[in-house]
Order: structure tokens, then sequence, then C-alpha cells
């Protein structure tokens, strides 16, 4: 699905968030910033936007993994364009099965994939390992939101304008659909603190961004919890 979509995809993303999605990325970037990390892995890269977007403003290294190859290559074509191949390092690969060793990154980040893990604890313990002791993990991800109207208004969106728009423009017809479907299915809040301190993380908390549709979660690694 997500090869199907790749050569879109940075269109759809900007284009049926209104652009949102583009200051729900600088808000976790500022926040990464804070922390001054060297190395950096961006799970779930997708096309590298956030990856992109943390190179250019910043020093730092970055490496990006996806399992999509068709959303790798689209990323490895930005990079080129915008001179950052030294900078962000694109790897096709499996956020549950990490082949880089323990304790390399100074910080790690995943943005709108976390909620397509197969297997949450098991990605974020895995992410974890590559993590060095103390180091952040910064989750930007779709929640829902529920005060009124914008719960009743974001419904509506979501499940009939979204995927109109998208099997229109990707002419993939279940793509769109699964989108607001695995926003319903995921946990947020409170709920994903409790699974990040489970699976060792420690000075856990979250920020939500625009009236509740996307939410920042920021866990760090500790050692000493996972004791």
């Amino acid at each position: 699905m997500f090869n199907s979509i790749a050569r879109n995809y940075d269109f759809l993303n900007h284009f049926l968030s209104f652009g949102i999605d583009i200051y729900w990325r600088k808000r976790l970037i500022a926040v990464l910033k804070r922390h001054k990390p060297k190395q950096v892995v961006d799970i779930a890269t997708g096309t590298a936007d956030l990856a992109i977007m943390a190179a250019k403003s910043s020093s730092m290294k970055i490496t990006g993994v996806d399992f999509s190859e068709k959303m790798i290559a689209a990323g490895r074509k930005k990079l080129v364009v915008r001179k950052l191949e030294n900078q962000v390092k694109l790897e096709i690969g499996d956020a549950e099965n990490l082949k880089h060793d323990d304790n390399m990154f100074d910080a790690g980040m995943v943005a709108f994939g976390i909620r397509n893990f197969e297997n949450l604890e098991k990605g974020l313990t895995e992410i974890r390992r590559v993590l060095k002791n103390g180091a952040p993990l910064f989750i930007l991800e779709f929640s829902q939101p529920t005060a009124f109207p914008v719960k009743q208004l974001y419904r509506f969106y979501s499940y009939y304008f979204l995927p109109f728009i998208g099997r229109f423009v990707s002419k993939h017809r279940r793509a769109y659909s699964y989108l607001p479907e695995s926003i319903t299915d995921f946990i947020s809040g409170e709920k994903m603190i409790g699974i990040l301190e489970g699976c060792g993380y420690s000075q856990c908390y979250y920020k939500t961004f625009t009236f509740g549709i996307a939410t920042l979660y920021v866990a760090h690694k500790n050692e000493k919890v996972w004791q």
C-alpha cells in the first residue's frame, strides 16, 4: 500500500492537512534541537520529510529507516535535490528488527508511523535498544479530538472527504480509508504513556496540537527503570 502511494504521498499529506502537518513537524524538531543530538534515528521516515526538515535546521546526522522501498527511493531523490546526502542516510528496514548497534543514537523520532507497527511494544523496545541511555524519543502521531464540534467535524472529514480525495489522487482504493481506521484503532494520551513506560522509558509526557488532532509524545531511555 505504501509503495503504491509513494509518488503522491507528500502532496496528499500537505493538501489533506491544509499544511498543518508541517507545523506539527516543526514543533517536534524545536523540542528535539534542545537536546543537541549528533546522531538521530528517524523510524518510519517515509519520504524523509521530517529528517530533511531537521537536517536543514541543524548539523545533526540523521538515519532514516522505512520498510517501503518506493518511499525510500522518493526520499533519496529529495536529498539529492536539497544536497543533504551527506547529512541524511536512508535505509530500507524494519522498525521492529533494526540492524543498528545498541546505544548508537542520541535521539529517536517517529512521525505518523508508530500506529503502523505490527507489534507496538516490540517496536518501541527495539528503538529503545539503539538509543543511548538517557536519550529522548519523540513520537508525533494522529489522535482523535474529543471536544464538540471539532470531534464531529473531524470524523466527517476523516471518513468521507479524506478517503474520496485520497483515492482520486493516489488511485489506491484502500490507502486513505485505512488512515482514519488506523487512527480510530490506535491508542493515545495516557494509554500511550503507559505503553512507553512499560517498554522501559521514563520522563514521559505528551502535548496535543490543533484541538487534539495530533499528539507529540516525549520519552527517555532509562536503564535503571528497565532493570
